[in-house]
């Protein structure tokens, strides 16, 4: 049932953060988005640096991709079953681990003479990081919806958006003057300091035990939460169209090709690339902590993956630093309504002993459209032209819209505000 009889809360912009376990979970949530988004640019900018393949930097989201598909089913069912603040400890050590290594073994493999090894070993890592947020993204998306009334949903929804979305930008922003400034290896005791903050603001959110569940095997239990996605229309939709707007429509992956060969802006420019789409998401995520998307949601989310559409077009065409700033902050404001219904919806209409393998499925879209979208677009990249490539993602954005718009008419007036 998507309305019920509980008294509408007063209109509270900060209401979430009135409760103090949400706050440690924004602050490891900004922690760890800052952290492994430094490192993902550093990467990047490095591999491309010394292969000059925009390729190279695709296999990195792969490499990321395959793990997390692969094991994501397996993280939600134990996020399930076990508690989920011990598996975002767990899997947050691990990472801290793999940037432990990364850095030790940088000092001898920074050179052209070692690019093939530096690259095979970007990829070890990567797909290692990928294995451990199979684990952390589902514990960490169920373990939220305990630690706020169910009436704060949404608001908590966009203010855990906002905080990941202030770690993009504050993670790309200074990435580029931390590399300038301390060099590939020196950047990444930064990523490790606050990786281990993050663990910190973990440690003291309590621990949850599991929800009971019914009895059945791992495979009964993952085939029920596909089932559940798949009945439930307006969810099925909704990471459907997320998935397959932002693999085709999106360019983050190849920013360092724009920044190296097209508008000639460098290192520091490409922070201020990547940070773009996060600044327009975070004043648009301030909007709707008082502004709910909520009352025609479906209508709301459709036309925020077209704007995301004509966006990416306009940035596929420009040769103009400001133009393109403009254009990548604008798909982040669009991408922000989106990524707040979605959320919402997950936390209104899933059962509590279901959400580790629900959440699992929509990572798995994420995952898909993120980290698999990266290959895509390094790959289009190296076989169309990097400019010819981001067109079509755009053109075929907008096809996707208006495809499920037609799929979906019964969702348009639906209410899910309360």
């Amino acid at each position: 049932m998507i309305k019920n009889n509980t008294p509408p809360v007063k209109q509270d912009p900060f209401l979430a953060l009135r409760f103090a376990e949400f706050r440690y979970f924004l602050f490891s949530n900004f922690f760890v988005t800052v952290g492994l988004l430094i490192q993902e640019v550093i990467i990047g900018y490095e591999l491309y640096r010394l292969t000059h393949d925009p390729l190279a930097i695709g296999m990195i989201g792969l490499a990321e991709a395959i793990p997390f598909i692969l094991l994501s089913l397996f993280g939600g069912h134990y996020s399930d079953k076990l508690k989920k603040k011990n598996i975002m400890m767990w899997s947050l050590a691990f990472i801290t681990l793999a940037s432990i290594v990364l850095y030790v073994l940088s000092f001898s493999l920074l050179t052209a003479d070692h690019a093939e090894e530096f690259k095979y070993l970007i990829w070890g890592v990567i797909f290692f990081i990928g294995i451990c947020k199979a684990f952390f993204y589902p514990a960490s998306t169920s373990l939220k919806a305990y630690l706020v009334p169910r009436e704060v949903y949404a608001n908590s929804s966009t203010w855990s958006s906002s905080s990941w979305q202030t770690g993009v930008i504050v993670g790309p922003g200074i990435s580029g003057f931390l590399y300038s400034l301390f060099g590939f290896s020196g950047t990444l005791l930064f990523v490790i300091a606050i990786i281990f903050l993050s663990i910190i603001a973990v440690s003291l959110i309590k621990n949850r035990p599991p929800d009971p569940s019914d009895a059945g095997s791992m495979l009964e239990k993952i085939k029920e939460g596909f089932r559940y996605t798949y009945k439930t229309k307006i969810i099925f939709y909704s990471i459907s169209l997320d998935m397959f707007s932002v693999m085709f429509g999106g360019v983050v992956a190849i920013l360092p090709v724009f920044a190296e060969d097209i508008l000639h802006v460098g290192a520091e420019g490409l922070g201020i690339m990547r940070a773009a789409p996060s600044i327009g998401a975070v004043l648009v995520l301030f909007v709707l902590s008082k502004y709910s998307p909520m009352k025609r949601a479906w209508r709301n989310l459709l036309w925020a993956v077209a704007g995301f559409g004509i966006a990416t077009l306009v940035f596929a065409v420009s040769e103009n630093f400001i133009l393109s700033i403009a254009a990548l902050f604008a798909t982040g404001a669009f991408d922000s309504v989106s990524v707040v219904i979605r959320a919402t919806l997950l936390q209104l209409l899933v059962p509590d002993n279901m959400r580790g393998r629900v959440n699992a499925i929509n990572g798995i879209f994420l995952s898909s459209s993120n980290e698999v979208g990266a290959f895509e677009s390094g790959l289009a990249a190296k076989l169309m032209g990097t400019v010819p490539s981001v067109i079509l993602g755009g053109a075929v954005t907008m096809i996707i819209v208006t495809y499920i718009y037609f799929r979906s008419k019964d969702l348009l007036k639906k209410d899910f505000s309360g």
